[in-house]
């Protein structure tokens, strides 16, 4: 599977894409007119070991919820992603069974590579 979750209004995501210059096989899903199913995010998780690592502790409603004063396990991360497409760390890059997770410039330089080797 080749796919892309991003958001159209993060101006982040579209330039990390723009940069990524994807070949036609990938998909794009745009997270919040087409929400994440159970099974993506379950297959998000299997690629990364975890649904924390698919978390955003930037999403303004984290902040807002005082989130970070909650002790909070795998389910709740679950459930919170599914709730609010605000709670997906963005973007989520998989390129067959290999997953990048965020916009951090190493991440971008790695999916880079490996797309396009």
């Amino acid at each position: 599977m080749q796919k892309v979750y991003y958001l159209k209004t993060c101006d982040t995501c579209k330039r990390i894409i723009k940069t990524l210059d994807l070949p036609a096989s990938f998909e794009l899903q745009e997270i919040k007119s087409e929400e994440i199913t159970v099974k993506q995010l379950e297959e998000m998780k299997s690629l990364s070991g975890s649904y924390e690592a698919l978390f955003s502790k930037r999403a303004k409603l984290y902040k807002e919820r005082n989130l970070k004063n909650e002790q909070l396990t795998e389910e709740d991360y679950k459930g919170f992603i599914l709730e609010h497409y605000t709670f997906l760390k963005r973007p989520v890059i998989i390129n067959n069974y290999t997953i990048f997770i965020g916009n951090s410039s190493k991440t971008v330089a790695e999916a880079k590579e490996q797309i396009h080797s």
